[in-house]
């Protein structure tokens, strides 16, 4: 573990700590400059916030810490369910406040979507509507199903399409696995629905703006 983590990890257990407390707090793994210095590089990394200046400082992980920090996973389900850190309940601050500051990608992942973004785009332009609504119908199913599967349900990948498409239920299901499915498929509707309304405004924009090319 670096010191960055060591940090990191002794504020999870200290809050609003002093820069002095949290390097007596590493026993000595390393020097005072060294954990001033990570402290800096954490700051402005938007991992840790800071309140009050100069000798008055004092840290604590910032909202953005949890969006951000790694899991060890194997290290996770190694312990019994009771030792877990779970969390208690939903953060409903999380979207309002905290995503409403921070970014979720970098410039690098942020140009890798975007030309990801372009690709699809000149893929399903050489689509008929016909076309284009059947493959967003088996993604939907696929997205439904796989998502559900991930969270528990037991539907098999054809059942759940019997059910998305004849709304036919399987003989031994729950009605909440039926009912997982179903608002799995209206999220994914949603949002393809918004999707195919922004970029019907952005044709007419286009072919508006072409008259006077």
């Amino acid at each position: 573990m670096d010191v960055q983590e060591l940090i990191l990890s002794y504020l999870k257990n200290k809050t609003n700590a002093s820069s002095k407390e949290i390097f007596e707090g590493l026993h000595s793994a390393v020097s005072y400059a060294t954990v001033k210095r990570c402290l800096s590089k954490l700051l402005s990394e938007g991992h840790i916030i800071q309140q009050g200046n100069a000798k008055n400082s004092r840290y604590a992980l910032s909202p953005t810490y949890n969006l951000f920090y790694l899991v060890n996973l194997e290290d996770y389900y190694s312990k019994e369910i009771d030792e877990r850190e779970i969390l208690s309940g939903y953060n409903f601050s999380l979207i309002p406040e905290t995503l409403q500051n921070v970014s979720l990608f970098t410039a690098q992942e942020f140009n890798l979507l975007n030309n990801l973004q372009n690709k699809f785009s000149e893929n399903i332009a050489q689509l008929s509507n016909f076309e284009y609504q059947k493959d967003m119908e088996r993604l939907a199913i696929d997205l439904s199903w796989k998502s559900s599967q991930i969270e528990g349900n037991t539907y098999s990948l054809l059942e759940t399409e019997r059910l998305l498409k004849d709304k036919q239920t399987a003989a031994g299901k729950t009605k909440d696995e039926a009912i997982m499915l179903l608002n799995h498929k209206d999220a994914i509707d949603f949002v393809v629905a918004k999707r195919q309304c922004s970029c019907f405004m952005n044709k007419i924009t286009y072919r508006h703006s072409n008259k006077y090319l």
